[in-house]
């Protein structure tokens, strides 16, 4: 069985990963990535399964206390494999290692119960709640202290 290799990432690859995953909004291009991330510090990590990128997590500094885990994704084939895991670990260790941020926050919606799971296994609670469309949309507002 093949290892996931995380690693640091380039907008390039995140797009890639990002157009092969259906369920997300579509138009999620490098210029859009560039405008999100601006000049904050930020991290895009990888996760390569059997040689190919397979999954994406990025992430930014909201302030010098607060980092954003923005959007991620895994392509199908990389699914039920702990990718998504893996990135989350991954890019926690990084914040965790600025030794500055104190708290990690992501949205996740309704309509992605997988992430939904994943941040409560790993520790992250729903502080807010933002109505957007159907119900499905809603996007759920977790947080997680790390120091």
């Amino acid at each position: 069985m093949s290892e996931i290799v995380v690693r640091i990432g380039t907008i390039a690859e995140a797009v890639t990963v990002f157009a092969g995953i259906s369920e997300l909004d579509a138009g999620i291009d490098a210029e859009m990535i560039r405008l999100r991330l601006g000049h904050q510090p930020a991290l895009i990590l990888v996760a390569e399964y059997q040689q190919r990128v397979v999954g994406v997590k990025i992430g930014y500094a909201l302030s010098e206390q607060v980092f954003y885990s923005w959007l991620g994704g895994v392509l199908v084939c990389g699914r039920g494999l702990g990718v998504a895991q893996k990135l989350l670990e991954a890019q926690q260790a990084w914040v965790i290692a600025q030794s500055s941020y104190t708290t990690i926050n992501v949205k996740s919606r309704n309509c992605f119960p997988a992430m939904v799971r994943l941040l409560f296994r790993n520790g992250y609670v729903i502080e807010n709640m933002e109505k957007k469309g159907q119900l499905s949309d809603y996007r759920l507002c977790f947080t997680k202290t790390i120091k």
